[in-house]
């Protein structure tokens, strides 16, 4: 299993010496999230910092973002970082899209499988010299003159991973991308029930082989040196999992464990703007169907237990001030873990 780490994106000063010790600590990626700052800018930093680690967006909006402006950025970034550069798109919810980027909410998975198509139509035309001629219904590329091509790469075409709950955007990271970034709010259950035979029958019709497919995410980590540390992990957790439980776009997830009724409890406090407290409805059994919870001693062992089999990447938060030895360590456990993802093999021409 590979292990992964949140860069502190909020300081660029911090990312670089940041992923220059996750790779000394033996971490296989570093990745940047779009929450309140945008993702590409810290990976550039990371880039020029290190030799070894995968750089990953995980994820950037896609739909308030023109595909070749993404291309542009996917394409510096693999450049700069010797093809280290892994492109993770989600779409985000209807309400961000119309309400916080002033974007049209049309047909989401439908365009989101264009907006793959007319990346990796870019992608090609750059590396290539072909013509652009991507024709879809959301999205049209036709103009590339030399000028504002930025030329090959001469590597294959950078992956691309989208995130995915819902067994429309699973069909589209199945048969369109090279790896799928799960939510954290999954279960095992979940996972096995409602998302593995999904993206195990749409790999199987396309001919695309799982060592080449990495499945990340689908669940929470809460780790620590101390009984202190991990409680106050854990408890930040619990609070997370009151929090999607109380969207209906989640639900899902709560119906193979019989919790669709704290779900609806926890939607009608949201509605009434009372989050105060709805930590408090999250009992530590529910909170174990989400996340893995040890010590630095004892993580590895959850991790397997919570995830092993299913993914092949896990992202770990430590406390702040953790020792490098103790995060190398649990890194060391982590990586011992089997897994099904061996390296993406996108398409090449050289």
């Amino acid at each position: 299993m590979r292990a992964s780490i949140v860069l502190p994106v909020a300081d660029w000063r911090q990312c670089g010496p940041a992923a220059a010790a996750a790779e000394a600590a033996g971490f296989d990626s570093v990745q940047a999230n779009e929450i309140a700052h945008e993702p590409f800018t810290p990976l550039a930093f990371a880039a020029l910092a290190t030799q070894r680690v995968q750089l990953i967006t995980s994820v950037a909006i896609a739909f308030p973002r023109s595909p070749m402006i993404v291309a542009n950025h996917t394409w510096d970034l693999a450049k700069h970082s010797g093809g280290r550069f892994v492109l993770g798109l989600g779409t985000q919810v209807r309400a961000h899209n119309e309400r916080r980027f002033s974007t049209p909410w049309v047909a989401p998975a439908e365009r989101m499988g264009e907006y793959i198509e007319s990346l990796r139509a870019i992608f090609r035309c750059w590396e290539t010299g072909e013509k652009l001629a991507y024709e879809g219904k959301h999205y049209r590329f036709s103009l590339m003159n030399k000028e504002f091509s930025p030329g090959a790469n001469h590597m294959p075409l950078p992956p691309i991973t989208i995130a995915a709950v819902g067994p429309l955007m699973l069909r589209n990271a199945a048969r369109l991308c090279d790896g799928v970034r799960l939510h954290g709010f999954a279960t095992r259950a979940y996972i096995e029930q409602q998302v593995q035979p999904v993206l195990d029958r749409h790999l199987a019709e396309v001919g695309r082989a799982r060592a080449n497919y990495e499945v990340s995410g689908g669940g929470f980590i809460a780790t620590g040196g101390t009984p202190e540390e991990v409680r106050e992990a854990a408890e930040k957790i619990r609070y997370r999992v009151a929090w999607y439980a109380s969207t209906p776009a989640y639900r899902t997830v709560l119906e193979p464990h019989g919790l669709v009724p704290l779900g609806v409890q926890l939607s009608e406090l949201a509605r009434k703007g009372e989050f105060e407290g709805i930590a408090r409805l999250i009992p530590d059994e529910v909170l174990n169907l989400f996340a893995a919870i040890g010590n630095y001693d004892q993580i590895g062992e959850r991790i397997a237990a919570r995830f092993g089999g299913l993914v092949d990447t896990v992202t770990i938060p430590f406390p702040a001030g953790a020792p490098a030895g103790a995060m190398a360590q649990v890194v060391r456990d982590v990586q011992s873990i089997p897994s099904h993802f061996t390296g993406f093999a996108t398409e090449s021409f050289g």
